[in-house]
């Protein structure tokens, strides 16, 4: 069972972060706001980036939530799953 939650958790971690690896990288193509790919991903990735961009002050055009929201879900990811190790 314990073997079986790393797993999940892992899996989780690295589909957010690839979510918000993709939705930092399509913000610096042409593609218009609208367009449904970038649609997608920017209300699958604002939630979680909401909090951080809460957090951080503006540092005009360069975002850093994106890299932040990025280093506080590994660390989580690493959490849970001593958590999850130690637990058994």
């Amino acid at each position: 069972m314990q073997s079986y939650l790393v797993a999940v958790i892992q899996i989780v971690v690295i589909l957010v972060s690839l979510l918000l690896i993709a939705n930092a990288l399509i913000s610096f193509t042409p593609l218009e706001p609208w367009h449904p790919v970038r649609r997608t991903l920017n209300q699958l990735a604002e939630p979680i980036l909401r909090p951080f961009r809460n957090i951080l002050p503006p540092t005009g055009a360069i975002d850093f939530s994106p890299m932040l929201a990025l280093i506080v879900i590994q660390i989580l990811g690493q959490i849970l799953i001593a958590l999850v190790r130690a637990g058994s």
